[in-house]
């Protein structure tokens, strides 16, 4: 066991490193070419930052890849199976895509066939789901056709659900990350724990995505110096997707059953990642459904599902008053709740211990989530050890002004103390970010 967890570490290691180090460069590079478009409506940013931070990230990618396959036990991936060239292929695809969108803003509809024509590029090398394990059922086989055309399904699903997530500094780099360590150690478990060679791509793909996005982290972190575009959302998006479709539709639950006392035992212990049943939601559930928001939103308004606006999640998260590093903190909780839990739930589905942990979890994230909206109300003999901002207004208006003169206030004399221009981190009461969203609004 040893052994391989080192050659992961390593692989993830040079990952990071390089993509971390090609950042920089790459980041004055999108500035002597221009990729800093101007401002849109629905940007939160308000200075105009760099794009084709994919760039890096791609070469993370490679370099990863590269590693892997001169490492003793990493090495049979790329002999006994042809995955890692499909996903290489497909990759260099959407990435180059990304690159001439984020430079030159390409239309939506290319963009869209650009995705299923990467999708079918895996497909023809041999990464295509060729079964579904269905809970309490078995394994339902599928023909060629059904199997294509789910694969690219799934990918263009998967790209889009990431690429809509990327609309704050940090937050689809950070979500991804956190998906692809659950998936990690999902994945690793099937190989390492069960002995099943078909689950090791997938293993690999996780453990490279997660050093493309820890290497970026530094430099997307807000305030963001550079933004990884739509070649890096697209790009780890389809990293994602190759992963979820290669351990869903590859690794053989008949193989499981020999392990778990049966082949429905089997489907049921790999449940969490088979919800529902096509990929491993589970693990982007966030996106997802933010995807699935946007596209009932924008439709429902008789708007275009590409129509870009400001009702995401995270844009909503500012208006209830969160601040933007908040905002993106209680994504990440979500992220990681839902993606390790249900890790958790296939190792020990048994356990009720499990539910109630995520349960008491989830209460724990919907205060968070509400805490905005919500007046501090400080006990009088406490005011002294909290900040202003949690006193009575009253209070804290007579030691504003008392600290400001020197001298007590008029008897009397009550100072209006207003709020909206607290930052969203302190704000003491109901505070909109955007005061108009239908100004807000582009079909840009």
């Amino acid at each position: 066991m040893g052994q391989p967890v080192r050659e992961y570490l390593l692989t993830l290691c040079v990952t990071v490193a390089v993509t971390y180090l090609l950042t920089g460069p790459v980041r004055r590079f999108a500035i002597a070419a221009g990729a800093m478009p101007e401002i849109r409506a629905r940007d939160v940013h308000r200075e105009p930052t760099p794009r084709l931070g994919g760039i890096a990230m791609f070469g993370g990618l490679c370099a990863g890849l590269l590693v892997a396959d001169h490492l003793p036990n990493l090495n049979g991936v790329f002999e006994l199976s042809n995955e890692p060239r499909a996903l290489l292929s497909g990759a260099a695809l959407i990435w180059l895509i990304g690159v001439l969108d984020d430079k030159f803003e390409i239309d939506a509809l290319i963009k869209l066939g650009a995705q299923m024509i990467a999708a079918g590029v895996m497909v023809m090398q041999g990464l295509t789901v060729l079964w579904i394990p269905v809970p309490w059922i078995g394994t339902v086989a599928l023909t060629q056709w059904q199997g294509n055309l789910l694969t690219v399904a799934l990918v263009v699903v998967t790209i889009n659900a990431v690429n809509f997530v990327d609309g704050l500094d940090g937050l689809a780099a950070g979500m991804v990350c956190i998906a692809s360590a659950a998936f990690f150690l999902y994945a690793y478990r099937i190989w390492f724990g069960y002995g099943i060679e078909a689950a090791a791509p997938a293993t690999l793909f996780a453990a490279i995505l997660m050093g493309m996005c820890l290497g970026f982290l530094p430099h997307n972190m807000h305030p963001a110096r550079i933004f990884m575009g739509d070649s890096g959302s697209m790009l780890i998006g389809l990293v994602l997707a190759a992963g979820a479709i290669s351990i869903t539709g590859q690794v053989d639950p008949d193989t499981m059953a020999l392990f778990a006392g049966g082949e429905r035992n089997a489907t049921h212990a790999m449940l969490p990642v088979f919800i529902p049943l096509l990929l491993p939601l589970t693990i982007i559930a966030i996106p997802m459904a933010d995807l699935v928001l946007a596209i009932v939103r924008r439709t429902w308004k008789g708007q275009s599902p590409f129509a870009a606006d400001r009702g995401h999640l995270h844009h909503r998260l500012l208006e209830l008053g969160h601040s933007h590093s908040r905002a993106v903190l209680i994504m990440y909780f979500w992220s990681g709740l839902i993606a390790f839990g249900a890790v958790a739930y296939s190792v020990h589905s048994a356990s009720m211990w499990i539910v109630l942990a995520i349960a008491a979890l989830s209460a724990v994230g919907l205060v968070l989530l509400l805490l905005p909206r919500f007046r501090p109300r400080t006990p009088r003999w406490a005011e002294f050890l909290v900040p202003p901002r949690y006193r009575h207004a009253e209070r804290a208006a007579e030691a504003a002004a008392q600290d400001a003169s020197g001298r007590e206030p008029e008897s009397g004399r009550r100072v209006a103390v207003g709020v909206s221009g607290v930052n969203g981190a302190t704000a003491v009461g109901p505070r909109s970010r955007f005061p108009d969203r239908r100004k807000a609004e582009t079909t840009r």
